[in-house]
C-alpha cells in the first residue's frame, strides 16, 4: 500500500481505531482481573448487572442522535459548510441532553424500584444512583465524537476513549489503596465511581477538542444555538427534524436489541436459582461468565470491529458506483479472513483456556467457560463483519431482524435450558444463536455476491 493510501482518512482512521481499541481492551482486560481478584465472582456479578441499565439509557438518549450527527456533518463538511455542521451538533446535543437529564433523574430517583423489579437484585440500587451521574457526561462526549466521526478525525474519539479507560482504572486503583491504608474494606461501589470519573475525563477531552475546532473555524466567536430575536429559527427546526427522522428509527432498533439483551442479562442469575443455586452462587457464576471469561473471548474482536468500521463505507461506495466485483470480492475475502482468525482463536483458547482461567482469574470455572466459548469465535467474527457489509449495502432491516432472531433464540435457552441444565444450557444457547445469526448473514451476503456475478 503506497503512502497516499495510508494518508487516506478512512484507512488512517481505521488504524487509529484499531490500535486504540486493542490498547483499551488490553487495559480493560487486566482491569477485570484486578476487580475479580478484589471483589470476587459475586461482586463481579452484581457489577455486571448494572450494564443493562447503562445500555438502555445510551440507546434511549444518544445512540441514534450520535449516528445522525455523524451522517449530516459528513455531508455538510463535504461542501465546507462548517456553520451548518456546528448547528447540527448543537441541535443534536440539545436533544440528547434533554433526554439524558430526564433519564438520569429517573434512574437516580427510582433506583430502588429499578433494582428490585427490573434487575431483581436490590443491592444494585446504590450503584444505579452512582451511574446515573455518568449519563449526561456520556451524552456530551458521544455527540461530540459523532461530529468528529463525521469529519473523519478519529483521533479525538480515540484519545477520549483512552482517557476514559485510563482515568477509570487509575481512579479505582487509587481509591483501593487509600482504603487499604485507612483500614477500610473496598466495595464494588468504588468500581462504579471509577466509571463516572472515566466518563468525566472523556467528556473533558471531547469538550476541549470541539472548543479548539470552533476557535479555529470561527475566530470571531462560537456560534450561538439561538438568537435573542428569533428563539426558534427555521434553520434549527429543519436541522432538528432531519436529525429526528434518522435518529428515531435507529434508536428504536437499538432500544429493542438492548431491551432483549437486558432481559437476558437480568434473568440468567434468576434462572440459575431455579436450577438450584442460591443467590450468591448464581451471581458468582454470572460474574465469572460475563466479567472474566467473555472479555477474554471478545478480546480479538477489536480487530474485526475496526475492520467493520472500514468495510461499511467501502462497500457503500462500491455499491453506489455499481462496482459489483468489488462488493463480491469484499464479501468473499471477509468470510475467508474471519474464518482464519476465528479458527486460530478457537485453537488458541482450546489449548490455553483452562490455564488462562487459573492463572489470570484464579478460577477453574472461568477456564471451563473459556473452553466452551472458544467454539463461538469463527461465528462471532464472521457475523460482525458481514453485518457491517450488509449495513453498507442498505440491508439494515435484515441485519436488525437477524439480531432479533438470534437474541430470541438465546432467550429461549435462558428460560428453558438453564433451569434444567444450569449454566451449560446458556452456553449452548450462545453457540446456537451465534450460529443462527452467522448462517443468516452468510446466506444473505452470498445471495448478493451471486447476483453481483
Amino acid at each position: 500500500m503506497n503512502l497516499r493510501k495510508w494518508k487516506n482518512p478512512l484507512i488512517s482512521g481505521t488504524l487509529i481505531l484499531t490500535l486504540t481499541g486493542l490498547l483499551s481492551r488490553f487495559i480493560g482486560f487486566f482491569y477485570r482481573i484486578f476487580l475479580s481478584n478484589i471483589f470476587g465472582a459475586e461482586g463481579m456479578g452484581i457489577y455486571q448487572l448494572i450494564s443493562p441499565v447503562l445500555a438502555l439509557s445510551f440507546a434511549l438518549t444518544v445512540s441514534g442522535i450520535q449516528t445522525a450527527i455523524s451522517k449530516y456533518v459528513a455531508a455538510e463538511t463535504g461542501t465546507n459548510d462548517y456553520k451548518t455542521s456546528f448547528r447540527t451538533l448543537w441541535a443534536g446535543f440539545l436533544l440528547a441532553m434533554t433526554l439524558s437529564a430526564l433519564c438520569a433523574a429517573y434512574i437516580y430517583l427510582r433506583a430502588d424500584h429499578i433494582a428490585a423489579v427490573f434487575l431483581l437484585e436490590e443491592r444494585t440500587a446504590p450503584l444505579l444512583r452512582i451511574i446515573a451521574l455518568s449519563i449526561p457526561m456520556a451524552t456530551v462526549h458521544s455527540c461530540i465524537n459523532g461530529y468528529f466521526y463525521g469529519i473523519r478525525k478519529t483521533g479525538v474519539p480515540a484519545v477520549s476513549q483512552l482517557a476514559e479507560q485510563l482515568c477509570r482504572v487509575g481512579s479505582v486503583y487509587l481509591i483501593y489503596h487509600i482504603c487499604l491504608r485507612h483500614g477500610m474494606t473496598p466495595t464494588i461501589s468504588f468500581a462504579v465511581v471509577g466509571l463516572v470519573i472515566g466518563e468525566g475525563a472523556s467528556m473533558i477531552v471531547s469538550v476541549l477538542a470541539i472548543l479548539a475546532r470552533a476557535r479555529s473555524l470561527f475566530p470571531s466567536g462560537l456560534i450561538r444555538p439561538y438568537s435573542a430575536a428569533d428563539p426558534i429559527p427555521a434553520a434549527y427546526r429543519r436541522i432538528t427534524g432531519n436529525l429526528l427522522r434518522l435518529a428515531v428509527p435507529l434508536s428504536a432498533n437499538r432500544l429493542v436489541l438492548n431491551l432483549l439483551q437486558s432481559v437476558e442479562a437480568v434473568y440468567i442469575p434468576n434462572r440459575l436459582m431455579a436450577y438450584g443455586l442460591n443467590n450468591a452462587d448464581a451471581l458468582g457464576v454470572y460474574g465469572v461468565l460475563t466479567g472474566m471469561s467473555l472479555p477474554l473471548i471478545l478480546f480479538p474482536s477489536a480487530v474485526t470491529n475496526s475492520i467493520s468500521v472500514l468495510l461499511l463505507p467501502i462497500v457503500s461506495e462500491a455499491d453506489a458506483n455499481g462496482n459489483d466485483a468489488a462488493v463480491r470480492h469484499t464479501i468473499m475475502t471477509s468470510i475467508r479472513c474471519c474464518l482464519l482468525l476465528g479458527f486460530g482463536c478457537t485453537a488458541l483458547f482450546l489449548m490455553l483456556g483452562r490455564t488462562a482461567g487459573r492463572l489470570l482469574f484464579h478460577s477453574e470455572l472461568a477456564g471451563s467457560f473459556i473452553l466452551t466459548l472458544s467454539f463461538i469465535c469463527p461465528f462471532l467474527y464472521i457475523a460482525s463483519t458481514l453485518n457491517s457489509i450488509l449495513n453498507g449495502l442498505g440491508k439494515t432491516a435484515q441485519t436488525f431482524l437477524f439480531s432479533v432472531a438470534s437474541l430470541l433464540l438465546r432467550l429461549a435457552f435462558v428460560f428453558a435450558a438453564i433451569p434444567r441444565f444450569g449454566i451449560k444450557g446458556y452456553l449452548w444457547g450462545m453457540l446456537a444463536s451465534q450460529m443462527l445469526q452467522t448462517a443468516l448473514c452468510t446466506v444473505s451476503a452470498l445471495r448478493i455476491s451471486h447476483r453481483a456475478r
